[in-house]
């Protein structure tokens, strides 16, 4: 049985919903329709199913219900872009139209998600997030076609797999990744406006998972809110595409063995920033921090993996817990193995990469990142002539023209929103 209920008149069908063609994807057995407007033609149907169980569970409790939004359109909708200057947005927040927001408690049971307009939220000053930490995020990226009208995602299986790893680690529940995925979907058509055009730049999406039930004693959070917002992207670095210049950290960890380094949670984060602002102060891009134990082999720079190359023989620190599995060096790692490079995965020392032919670093907000010099112990290594070199050159082309469409998708990795 079907029953209609207006979420906001504010929503606009031009930044909610697929353009020109009616579409659904379901998700449940029943449906809930919630009206944009009074005079709309155009809904969102939030489905559920008592019969649909997802695997979250936390400390024994399994979610028995999964939300998901199923998308209509029965009218044209606009392909309209914000009128910002797209050639020097950088990489910062600019604030979009929406966010969507969904809530748990501690047995993982998640309530109806919806989009609301981006704001400010409201905890309580006891949330878990504010007093334990207790919170995770994903980082990941949609591109407009050349056609100006398709958007793509990329791989956002694989955030929503990390985050309920992550989860796990931290005693949280999370969304299914069908609801992860959905949830994305969802705030990404609803601020489509706010994808740059093709070539200049992405939208950044920004998934968080925050304990923000009010919690005194050190436990989990009784509840939790899982939030997507997004914002309009160019390049991470100053620099461009153009090469960094990172200096090898022995002082100052990021992670530890049997710690959280592994997963995506806010407090690995914080504890970067004290190492990466002395760095920036004396003109270098960011730090590379090596392993706490024996302070010789390479573990990452603050937010992206690092890759040397020796020999055409592409190598990256293994990923043994203390290291983020990052879905770029994931895909950097299949994409090279295709064109046929050899990738090892296993420990690198400083002195091998001192010793490089090359050195990049990838991650979702960098993709692929030339680095220009290593500075270790007063000692400056330089690479290349000032841009790629020809083996992260290769493997960015490769990637980049896959994950804006430029290129066929024989991996199975995009997600064309149309």
């Amino acid at each position: 049985m079907e029953r209609a209920t207006t979420i906001s008149p504010s929503l606009s069908q031009n930044y909610l919903l697929c353009p020109s063609r009616a579409f659904t994807t379901r998700l449940h057995s029943f449906s809930t329709t919630r009206s944009l407007s009074p005079s709309s033609s155009s809904s969102i149907k939030v489905q559920h199913s008592s019969s649909s169980v997802s695997s979250c569970s936390i400390n024994g409790g399994t979610s028995l219900t999964r939300c998901n939004a199923v998308l209509s359109n029965s009218s044209s909708s606009s392909t309209e872009v914000a009128d910002i200057d797209w050639d020097n947005i950088g990489f910062g927040l600019k604030p979009t139209d929406y966010m969507y927001v969904m809530k748990c408690n501690l047995n993982g049971e998640f309530s109806e998600g919806e989009l609301q307009r981006f704001g400010n939220i409201e905890v309580s000053p006891s949330a878990g997030v504010l007093n334990y930490g207790q919170g995770l995020f994903e980082g990941m990226k949609a591109y407009r076609k050349q056609d100006g009208k398709n958007i793509l995602l990329f791989r956002p299986q694989e955030n929503a797999t990390r985050m309920r790893n992550g989860a796990e680690r931290m005693c949280m529940p999370a969304p299914s990744v069908d609801q992860f995925v959905q949830a994305v979907k969802a705030t990404v058509l609803a601020n489509k406006r706010w994808v740059p055009p093709a070539g200049k730049g992405s939208l950044y999406i920004r998934p968080l998972l925050m304990g923000t039930g009010a919690v005194l004693g050190l436990a989990p959070a009784p509840e939790y809110t899982f939030l997507v917002y997004v914002s309009p992207v160019g390049n991470y670095f100053k620099e461009g595409v153009a090469p960094i210049n990172l200096i090898v950290e022995s002082e100052f960890h990021r992670a530890t063995p049997g710690g959280t380094g592994g997963v995506k949670t806010i407090g690995n984060y914080a504890a970067v920033l004290k190492a990466q602002s002395i760095a920036k102060s004396k003109g270098y891009s960011d730090v590379l921090y090596l392993d706490c134990v024996y302070k010789r082999y390479l573990e990452e720079v603050s937010s992206c993996n690092i890759f040397i190359v020796k020999d055409n023989v592409i190598s990256t620190p293994e990923i043994k817990g203390t290291i983020l599995p990052g879905i770029t060096r994931k895909s950097i790692i299949d994409v090279a193995r295709t064109q046929g490079f050899k990738v090892e995965e296993r420990d690198v020392t400083v002195d091998e990469l001192l010793d490089a032919d090359e050195v990049f670093c990838t991650g979702t907000a960098v993709v692929v990142s030339p680095v220009g010099s290593i500075t270790h112990k007063g000692k400056r290594v330089s690479y290349g002539e000032g841009s790629f070199g020809p083996v992260s050159e290769k493997l960015y082309t490769v990637l980049t023209s896959l994950q804006m469409g430029l290129s066929e998708d024989n991996m199975n990795w995009t997600v064309n929103l149309s």
